[in-house]
């Protein structure tokens, strides 16, 4: 049995004010578009009346359980202009394990480029930023190149850039708050650094932090990192690593990112979820997240709102 969940855009700003609202008659076109795909609308069930609508279809329906998926998302592209659609399974849909990207994912940031901002180079380093978000660029290297153009900052600098420049993203406080409340153990994983992760993580209530260290010598910048560096596979590699230290199957794991160095951790993941992603992330996971902010999140784990731990 799956289970794909339709979230209004702007479901999540818990205003009452909802000018794309979901009603009866999109579930009966929805039932429609699945059947006509061969799919079976076993039942379907309001998370939030008008927000957040689950639709159950019969994982039978299809002889390969692996491309029921993408079958679903395709049947109802005709909502993904007003809505965000998570497709998964039902028998997995309790987490327990989150692993979430930093930059542009959990602030609304990208650290190196505020820091680029500081040593007189962002047009530079954000161009490069970019094409590794798309995966143009190897991520690993493209780091170094952008670390080394930053050599000599103060890294005071790097202080203030955190305080003055670095905000969360709306619904990540609210999300991080409702999943501990649910006993959901949640890690940030980012190829950003310490610097910036380690005050973001504390802030947001995040249980452990793993990201790379800046190289300082005297008060400055080195234009160095300090090895090992944390890139795309090691954020799939602390999934499997914290997973089966905790005996979490997979499957009861779920992941956010925007990126491509995300993609690797999205794959592994029991539910992938894409923030305001670039269109190789968003190709890729089971849950493209468009039009609404992180709390979004919580619909797709068929959490309503009355159970959200709603913060500042």
């Amino acid at each position: 049995m799956l289970v794909a969940t339709l979230i209004a855009a702007n479901a999540t700003s818990l205003s009452g004010d909802n000018m794309a609202a979901l009603t009866e008659d999109d579930y009966v076109q929805a039932t429609n578009a699945l059947a006509a795909k061969g799919m079976i609308v076993t039942r379907r069930e309001w998370i939030d009346k008008g927000k957040a609508l689950d639709i159950c279809i019969d994982g039978q329906s299809d002889s390969g359980q692996g491309a029921m998926q993408p079958r679903i998302a395709g049947a109802l592209s005709s909502f993904t202009d007003r809505c965000d659609i998570a497709v998964q399974y039902v028998s997995h849909r309790e987490k327990s394990l989150f692993l979430s990207d930093m930059d542009s994912t959990m602030i609304g940031q990208e650290c190196i480029d505020e820091l680029a901002d500081y040593a007189g180079v962002r047009d530079e380093i954000t161009a490069i930023t970019e094409r590794a978000m798309r995966g143009e660029l190897d991520f690993a290297a493209s780091l170094r190149e952008r670390v080394a153009k930053l050599a000599n900052l103060d890294e005071a600098l790097v202080a203030e850039c955190l305080h003055q420049r670095v905000t969360p993203n709306a619904g990540a406080k609210t999300l991080l708050a409702t999943l501990r409340a649910k006993n959901v153990h949640c890690l940030l994983v980012s190829g950003g650094f310490h610097h910036f992760a380690d005050h973001i993580g504390a802030d947001l209530g995040f249980h452990g932090v793993h990201a790379n260290r800046l190289d300082v010598k005297d008060g400055k910048l080195t234009g160095g990192l300090i090895p090992p560096l944390f890139g795309a596979q090691s954020k799939a590699d602390i999934l499997a690593q914290v997973a089966a230290a905790k005996d979490i199957d997979h499957a009861n794991s779920f992941a956010v990112g925007d990126g491509a160095n995300d993609l690797p951790m999205l794959a592994l993941a029991g539910l992938s979820i894409g923030y305001h992603a670039k269109p190789v992330v968003n190709e890729a996971v089971d849950f493209p997240l468009r039009h609404n902010d992180l709390s979004a999140i919580l619909y797709a784990l068929g959490i309503p709102s009355s159970e959200w731990q709603v913060t500042s």
